[in-house]
């Protein structure tokens, strides 16, 4: 009798790179056709004669990549300037899908963006209140309120990279979470 072994799924992890080599290891994994995400953002650099537009890595020394990690393991890492997977708990760490789609959804459609550098980058700031995202190409994401220099702004944390990404929106496009009467009209 023949033992049907289940397919083996492929998940998005987290590459650390070396300082600067984020967009040579994606090239690289796309010349071995493995599907990765590298959001940039367009920045502005000054050097002493000019100043350039410029795409940089939104996330630094990261890229996602999305394998089946046993089958994988070996080429993903062997790429120059790829260094090692982020981990947890002494394994490699899943991205969840949804936190992937909400990057595309900020670089897509959102101009007013910052990265934090970590969860306690914002702890300067007064927490606000938990809250839901009603409207806007974010509708569905969850975040925390924090109101900075009489804007209104959102931090959304994406746990698995430990990042707080903080983005500047209408008040009718959030409402407090677990408070479903304030819809927006």
């Amino acid at each position: 009798m023949m033992k049907i072994l289940p397919t083996s799924e492929k998940k998005w992890y987290l590459v650390y790179t070396n300082p600067r080599a984020e967009k040579k290891v994606a090239k690289s994994y796309e010349q071995l056709g493995f599907e990765y995400f590298l959001p940039l953002q367009r920045t502005i650099k000054q050097w002493s004669d000019r100043k350039k537009w410029v795409e940089e890595p939104l996330f630094k020394s990261y890229v996602f990549i999305k394998i089946d990690l046993e089958k994988s393991i070996y080429h993903v890492l062997s790429v120059a300037g790829a260094s090692r997977f982020v981990q947890f708990n002494g394994r490699a760490a899943e991205v969840d899908e949804r936190e992937i789609n909400i990057v595309k959804k900020l670089l897509g459609n959102l101009s007013d963006l910052t990265i934090l550098n970590s969860s306690t980058d914002y702890l300067e700031h007064e927490e606000g209140d938990a809250i839901e995202i009603v409207a806007g190409p974010l509708m569905g994401c969850e975040g925390k309120f924090l109101n900075k220099k009489g804007s209104q702004s959102v931090l959304i944390e994406l746990k698995t990279m430990q990042q707080v990404v903080c983005v500047s929106m209408p008040l009718a496009y959030i409402r407090p979470k677990n408070n479903p009467k304030n819809k927006i009209a």
